[in-house]
């Protein structure tokens, strides 16, 4: 199977009849007007990251300059090599590469990316590469846990509707995630500021493709490799009924988990433990009612679950920074600057 993408021009027939030339000839300009900046910012990313890529890698062969991340540089093309692939994320600023899973095709380039959400037996060699334009690309391994939590925190808490879907694709590489490609390679070029900016650019990745035509093929990934599925419907559970006490062992028996595991995989999905984030959820919703209900503090968190006034002014200073109505009125106060 071979997947390709090929630009083409169709012409609409609005009403009964022909669009003459001079139509079609204004169309076509303000089409062309419209993709001009769209084409010249793609070219500008791409010949960025050619050359973040050359600077990261001078000669033939692999380097992993942060966990998870490795480029890759051939002036040759290359035979068929047999490998699994991990779940990851490929993108090609030069060169093309073809993919082979039995015998389906799966070719990609400069304009497409691949990504592969299953650990998959595949045959994959370079097309294009020599000395004056070598092969160039980036993978970027997919970890379940980090997606994960991007799934969770994005709202993607939904499974896919079809019941199987092929754990290998292309896809056009848009402006937007070519953009993120190229700020994390071009990270590189300050390892300090690698260290911080890597790991949030890496969740703009996972974030976009979650948004993009990959996105059932990418949940898939934690279908087959965690338990986020299951931790999602807790988290529903939790935000339907945050006012009442947690029914933790209730809940874990019903996902077919001991409380312990429920523990451990409700934190690696959402980085809190289920108090926690029931915690967070009541002042949350605290300072909602306050500020747009016009609620006073005891009457707020009692709405939310609160019995002790005082443990509630404690909690929400914790989180807020400040006391419940001194907060309110610092957020009311600064609305009209914002409006202003």
């Amino acid at each position: 199977m071979l997947f390709l993408s090929h630009p083409c021009t169709i012409l609409q027939i609005l009403q009964k009849g022909v669009l003459n030339v001079s139509t079609t000839i204004a169309i076509d300009s303000r089409g062309s007007e419209q993709a001009a900046p769209v084409t010249a910012r793609l070219q500008s990313s791409r010949q960025e990251l050619i050359e973040c890529i050359k600077r990261a890698v001078r000669t033939d062969g692999s380097a992993e300059p942060l966990p998870g991340l490795s480029l890759h540089r051939s002036s040759v093309p290359g035979e068929p090599l047999h490998s699994v692939y991990d779940p990851v994320f490929c993108v090609i600023a030069q060169g093309s590469k073809e993919v082979f899973l039995g015998s389906e095709r799966y070719l990609y380039d400069a304009a497409r990316y691949l990504i592969v959400t299953a650990n998959l037996p595949v045959a994959a060699h370079v097309l294009e590469a020599s000395q004056a334009q070598p092969y160039l690309s980036l993978r970027l391994k997919l970890d379940p846990l980090l997606v994960s939590s991007v799934m969770v925190e994005a709202g993607h808490t939904a499974l896919p509707q079809r019941a199987s879907v092929r754990a290998i694709n292309v896809s056009p590489l848009d402006t937007a995630l070519l953009d993120a490609v190229v700020r994390l390679v071009r990270s590189l070029d300050s390892p300090a500021e690698a260290r911080f900016l890597a790991p949030l650019i890496t969740r703009e990745i996972i974030y976009r493709l979650l948004n993009g035509e990959q996105c059932d093929r990418l949940r898939y990934i934690v279908v087959q490799n965690g338990h986020t599925h299951h931790i999602a419907r807790a988290i529903e559970w939790f935000r339907t009924g945050f006012d009442q006490p947690p029914p933790i062992e209730r809940v874990a028996q019903e996902l077919g988990m001991s409380v312990s595991s429920f523990h451990y995989h409700f934190k690696a999905v959402t980085a809190m433990s289920p108090l926690q984030f029931q915690k967070r959820l009541r002042l949350q919703e605290a300072r909602r009612l306050m500020l747009g209900e016009a609620l006073d503090a005891a009457s707020a968190a009692y709405r939310v679950g609160y019995q002790d006034a005082s443990h509630f002014n404690r909690e929400y200073k914790s989180l807020f920074g400040a006391p419940p109505m001194r907060d309110v009125q610092r957020l009311r106060g600064a609305a009209p600057e914002a409006a202003g």
